[in-house]
């Protein structure tokens, strides 16, 4: 299937590993321009000349903590200056640490919004006028499965992204009649460095080892196993694809079945 994706020109938040670093790499292989942002400048730079020696695409990093109130903007005229436009914007942020709801002050509940929510709201505001100039826009918010079935010491990830589902779905309703496509992706457990710093977190505290920890948490999985960043990335690459032309206000699980719920 031809995707559509040549030429197009995307920018990838929080890019410089695991699943926005597979994201911005498929991307890539399907002919798109790619801007790719990490808070680190030595690794996103890194991650940018990776992904171009080995796809030949025209790939950017570009710096900054989306945290930031004034970074969001900072970015997207980067991009757009750069490569000339914007038809995909995938906002993607690092979860909040573990931890109980007893455990957190208000500046790290502050900072925990600022990170897992707010940095969605600024960097749509930012690309709006210019995803109106593009033929086939589309937004894509990476979350977690966590809005739809929470996990125990992880009330910080569990509250403030859902609000990013509730705002994409929002945006969904509100700026369709634009042609702009709105939709959030769930991924479950996946094998990233953030669900390595998960296990490690769980097996400190539970006295047990960080292989113990991925076993117990993959025998809850129908499928049997973590997925893969790559097949985390085929879901959200088709997602903002012009082919996925009519899906637009969803929340697409990609999590092996973990999910509960019916709908």
């Amino acid at each position: 299937m031809d995707l559509g994706l040549k030429e197009k020109r995307a920018l990838v938040i929080g890019a410089s590993r695991g699943l926005g670093y597979a994201v911005a790499l498929t991307l890539a292989r399907e002919g798109c321009m790619v801007a790719v942002n990490s808070r680190n400048e030595s690794k996103v730079k890194a991650a940018a000349e990776k992904i171009t020696a080995e796809t030949g695409a025209r790939v950017i990093g570009l710096a900054g903590d989306v945290s930031d109130t004034t970074t969001p903007d900072d970015l997207v005229g980067s991009m757009v200056e750069t490569l000339g436009g914007l038809d995909i914007l995938i906002t993607n942020a690092g979860g909040p640490p573990a931890g109980s709801f007893e455990t957190f002050d208000e500046a790290t509940w502050q900072k925990a919004v600022d990170t897992s929510f707010m940095s969605h709201v600024r960097l749509m505001r930012a690309a709006l006028p210019h995803l109106r100039k593009s033929s086939t826009p589309s937004v894509l918010t990476m979350t977690s499965y966590t809005v739809k079935q929470p996990l125990p010491n992880l009330v910080l990830s569990n509250s403030v992204r859902a609000a990013t589902v509730g705002l994409t779905k929002s945006l969904a309703l509100d700026l369709g009649k634009e042609g702009i496509r709105f939709n959030s992706i769930m991924p479950g457990w996946t094998m990233t460095e953030r669900v390595q710093e998960l296990m490690a977190f769980r097996a400190k505290n539970n006295g047990t080892t960080i292989e113990e920890e991925a076993e117990k948490q993959t025998a809850e999985i129908p499928l049997g196993r973590m997925g893969q960043p790559q097949e985390f990335a085929n879901a959200a690459v088709f997602l903002v694809s012009p082919a996925a032309s009519f899906i637009h206000g969803v929340a697409l699980a990609v999590d092996g079945g973990i999910i509960k719920a019916t709908l």
